[in-house]
């Protein structure tokens, strides 16, 4: 039934929804592409769907994730959990892939995922659902949705976000809003937590920095040539009165 209810509602959208067999031993009951405007886009999606009954909790639902954590954190598709509960409204979803990435940048094993009675599926938000996910694998596609994903931060379409990795191939993410003068640097020694740079800030000698983060000669130069090359995505937006 719950697979039933996710699939017409996709279908009635005019989105391409593909059964997989065997799902049960693997995690994955459906793979979903997505359609604009009555064409086939790049952007799909795996989904695991269950009834609500066993999953209810007070706030939501849990969906246990078993044996399945590390294909859905690090598949080649994003994983969403989609939970069927018409007593509670119907539709409820969660982006499996983005709670484990999160789960592992906190060094925390994540026994379920969370479904919030927030988060609907439904003729009327399915329009926003699939817009934030097209742009949720845009993000991948670039290379710094699992940034994004471990830090728990959601970049804006027109963010400058430029991902390096040092000689130890720890990954950092420089984050550059518009019209923001300042950035933001995620690093993974710093767990990925969220810390405002400036130029400014910018330290070579005597050991590179960056305000209270070392880093090493490499991500100094790295982070001079974000700053210099997003300059003009810091200055303030102009705002015309309307007419």
């Amino acid at each position: 039934m719950a697979v039933n209810e996710l699939r017409a509602l996709l279908e009635r959208h005019g989105h391409i929804v593909q059964e997989i067999d065997g799902a049960n031993d693997h995690g994955e009951d459906l793979h979903v592409t997505f359609v604009q405007d009555g064409q086939r886009t790049e952007d799909s999606v795996a989904m695991q769907v269950k009834g609500g009954v066993s999953t209810r909790t007070r706030r939501g639902h849990r969906v246990p994730v078993g044996d399945h954590g590390d294909n859905w954190r690090d598949g080649s598709l994003p994983v969403l959990c989609v939970v069927h509960d018409p007593d509670r409204g119907g539709l409820f979803w969660a982006n499996a892939t983005r709670q484990l990435r999160r789960a592992r940048a906190l060094r925390r094993a994540a026994k379920s995922i969370v479904v919030s009675r927030e988060s609907v599926l439904d003729d009327v938000s399915l329009h926003a659902f699939v817009q934030g996910m097209r742009h949720y694998l845009a993000r991948e596609r670039e290379g710094v949705g699992r940034w994004g994903d471990m830090a728990d931060v959601e970049f804006a379409p027109d963010d400058i976000v430029k991902p390096f990795e040092n000689e130890v191939f720890e990954p950092m993410v420089f984050w550059q809003r518009r019209g923001q003068p300042y950035a933001v640097l995620l690093h993974h020694d710093l767990d990925w937590e969220p810390r405002i740079v400036q130029e400014s800030m910018l330290r070579f000698r005597p050991i590179p920095s960056v305000g209270d983060v070392i880093l090493d000669i490499a991500e100094a130069h790295w982070l001079m040539g974000c700053f210099k090359s997003t300059e003009w995505w810091r200055r303030p937006i102009e705002r015309h009165d309307p007419v």
